[in-house]
């Protein structure tokens, strides 16, 4: 059997995972990344996204919208995320109010910085991803007019 490492995801309304694994999926933000066993030490901040974790008691997977992670160097990985739900538990309701809130940041950054594409840009990118997330699981995303 492949080594395990222990994995912990927490959001901060609470823990969501405690667990041991073989694999951890990482949407990042400068690329998608799989942490093993014996991995090299590594923080990385996401991209909203689905993260999967492969172990002996299965397969799981969680819409993240944003925030660390952090692969120790004993192999062990912690995901430190903005707002996060089980994909089994995701809802419709819960996409709209994370495509909303990615909305509201946008339309924050065309306001505040209006003459600066990269802050924009970056808003822009982030509620993109919110709505690939959403056709990627099966939920349609209300698309708001950029």
């Amino acid at each position: 059997m492949a080594d395990t490492m222990q994995f912990d995801l927490v959001s901060p309304e609470r823990r969501l995972a405690s667990m041991q694994v073989t694999a951890v999926q990482i949407p990042g933000t400068e690329g998608d990344m799989t942490a093993m066993a014996d991995h090299a030490p590594t923080i990385t901040t996401l991209r909203p996204g689905l993260l999967r974790v492969e172990g002996p008691e299965g397969t799981f997977e969680y819409v993240v919208t944003g925030g660390f992670a952090e692969i120790g160097g004993q192999g062990g990985v912690s995901v430190l995320a903005e707002r996060a739900v089980a994909r089994a538990d995701m809802t419709q309701e819960e996409m709209d109010s994370m495509v909303a809130e990615a909305h509201s940041v946008y339309a924050r950054a065309k306001d505040n910085w209006e003459n600066e594409p990269g802050p924009v840009d970056d808003a822009a990118k982030l509620l993109a991803d919110m709505v690939a997330v959403g056709d990627h699981i099966g939920l349609s995303s209300k698309q708001p007019n950029l």
